[in-house]
């Protein structure tokens, strides 16, 4: 018995030492919940594929949550917030009106909070969920620290940051840099259009009185934009699937650019603009590179501006602040 209680004690010291070699106690480390919430991962994915095997459409949706959430005010749960009187949330901004999957988020919190009350915040389900959700529709597993506390804050005039389908590659560049990303990294994280589909509203710019010199975007395959018209011909909500996979994550996202059959202007200028026309060309061609890039880059941006022990919270309910 001394031996195993001798083997608790030096186990729990290099849960401590580990986190304190990492920072202060609150920073983000992958054993962030050994201790106080050991079935957490478990609780998640378990959650995630539930619900895929429903509806794979949902992969899309859970990786471009944690997107639209860390891209304003950091990676801090606000996009989950619901609106009230007093304020209108993030996720009534006209760019979030699409988003789906919050359900999903809710039941993995509500199993949570049943398990290990008051520990796992919704800052760290909604990144983890965007990891699992990649891994079921086939891309690649990636492992992420956690310990994110959950915002306070959630204002529509916020998503005013968010990048508009409408912006050239330079434009592109410009954005994703200002939130510490690269060229390199912009065009990886582009390829999470390797899942869903785009709704007509946000491409049907193209087809029709273009600019002053075209009437149809000229980077549009001719045969393809009969496609965008016919889809657009059911409406503004009606859907485009960015690949001929839309529901599997792979390259073909890039191979399906190479073809000028990118949906979104924002998706064809990668190939369109020769600074970032050899990425989409060797993201094509190699796979393999692209699912490293990838989940290296959503590391990165899973880091983006967490709030960390006082700065935020651990929500009770993902879609109220305590």
């Amino acid at each position: 018995m001394a031996k195993y209680d001798m083997f608790t004690v030096m186990f729990v010291m290099n849960v401590v030492l580990s986190g304190w070699m990492h920072g202060a106690v609150d920073s983000l480390r992958m054993d962030y919940y050994i201790l106080a919430c050991p079935v957490a991962d478990l609780i998640i994915k378990n959650t995630v594929n539930r619900h895929l095997q429903k509806d794979p459409t949902l992969a899309a949706s859970l990786v471009r949550m944690h997107f639209h959430d860390c891209f304003i005010q950091g990676c801090d749960a606000s996009v989950l917030i619901d609106s009230t009187k007093d304020n209108t949330a993030e996720k009534d901004s006209p760019a979030n009106l699409s988003l789906r999957g919050y359900e999903v988020i809710d039941d993995a919190k509500d199993e949570l909070e049943r398990q290990c009350p008051g520990v796992v915040s919704c800052a760290d389900i909604v990144a983890m969920a965007a990891r699992d959700a990649v891994f079921f529709a086939g891309g690649p597993y990636y492992e992420i620290p956690k310990g994110r506390k959950d915002g306070r804050r959630s204002r529509i005039e916020d998503t005013i940051n968010l990048p508009f389908p409408t912006l050239n590659s330079s434009e592109l560049i410009a954005t994703f840099g200002r939130r510490g990303f690269t060229a390199q990294e912009m065009v990886v994280l582009s390829g999470a259009h390797t899942l869903g589909v785009a709704r007509c509203a946000s491409f049907k710019h193209r087809l029709s009185n273009f600019d002053d010199t075209h009437d149809v975007d000229p980077t549009i395959d001719n045969q393809f934009g009969k496609t965008l018209l016919k889809t657009c011909g059911a409406g503004d909500a009606a859907e485009q699937p960015f690949d001929s996979t839309r529901n599997s994550f792979d390259n073909d996202y890039f191979s399906a650019v190479q073809r000028r059959s990118g949906v979104l202007f924002s998706d064809q200028t990668l190939y369109a603009s020769a600074a970032t026309r050899g990425m989409v060309n060797n993201y094509a061609m190699n796979q393999a590179m692209f699912f490293l890039h990838f989940q290296q880059a959503m590391v990165k941006m899973g880091r983006l501006d967490v709030k960390e022990g006082s700065q935020g919270e651990v929500r009770q309910n993902c879609r109220v602040v305590n």
